[in-house]
């Protein structure tokens, strides 16, 4: 335990290892893993890196309700146009809808961006730890915890299988060292939730863009709409699976941490 009272795993140190060795740091020798590609002896905290990617996607709950009330509102200024062709929406407040709704977009994008970045970071991060938890029981290399997302069409599947990987080897092992088997419910709600809103939101975005007449644009701007609001379920479902893939390496780095304590005891010398 730290000073505040944290375990040496959630606060980003490292505890000795047995025989009086010292965790490595980074550059250190590290252990060979399947691909040629390695990893360090001890898992890396996981915690502040899931801090940041909630608090981002706090933020892009935010900008998805941000831009839906601004996509309803312009919406509703097209619906009108739509039954009353004499009206004028190119003009206030029509304009001052487009930009609101301009600037939500824009809003969006950004957080979905920075959101993105950060929490690839942490998926390597928890991908790598799995490596030193359970090397046996990963498909798919660490690298691809990276590349896996950028790989087009097998993005709606590569990923899945690292965080799969991740998740089997998180688990906290029974006391007696036999292997728990966790539901994976959380991963594949999350998972679920992701590709549905990006195919939603490719749809409504070919929509939007082939809408010509008011009517056809305010259809689209309903089903925009949808679109964000699939997003933000998505959101909220990556932030339970963030927490919980989290607190499954604490645990299970905590019951490593604890396994290292007697078997360090058992080889320092006793005093004469």
């Amino acid at each position: 335990m730290t000073d505040e009272g944290l375990c040496t795993f959630c606060s980003g140190t490292r505890p000795p290892l047995p025989g009086g060795a010292t965790a490595p740091v980074p550059g250190a020798a590290s252990l060979p893993v399947p691909g040629g590609r390695g990893v360090g002896t001890w898992p890396r905290s996981p915690v502040g890196l899931s801090r940041a990617v909630i608090a981002l996607l706090g933020c892009v709950i935010a900008s998805d309700l941000f831009v839906i009330g601004a996509g309803l509102h312009l919406r509703g200024l097209w619906e009108g146009l739509a039954a009353d062709e004499s009206l004028n929406i190119y003009i206030d407040p029509g304009l001052r809808a487009q930009e609101l709704y301009d600037r939500a977009g824009s809003a969006q994008t950004a957080a979905f961006l920075a959101t993105a970045v950060l929490f690839i970071i942490w998926f390597h991060r928890t991908r790598r730890n799995a490596e030193v938890f359970e090397s046996g029981v990963q498909r798919m290399g660490p690298g691809w915890a990276v590349g896996g997302w950028f790989v087009p069409i097998a993005n709606f599947w590569i990923p899945y299988r690292v965080a799969s990987g991740i998740w089997e080897a998180s688990v906290r092992l029974d006391p007696d060292g036999g292997w728990r088997t966790v539901p994976k419910t959380v991963l594949n709600l999350w998972w679920g939730g992701w590709v549905v809103s990006v195919l939603a939101s490719r749809i409504a975005v070919g929509q939007w863009n082939r809408a010509r007449e008011p009517e056809q644009i305010s259809d689209a701007a309903a089903l925009v709409a949808a679109a964000d609001a699939l997003d933000l379920v998505a959101a909220v479902l990556a932030i339970v699976y963030v927490r919980t893939v989290t607190r499954m390496q604490v645990e299970r780095a905590e019951a490593r941490q604890a396994a290292t304590v007697p078997e360090r005891e058992a080889q320092e010398p006793t005093a004469p």
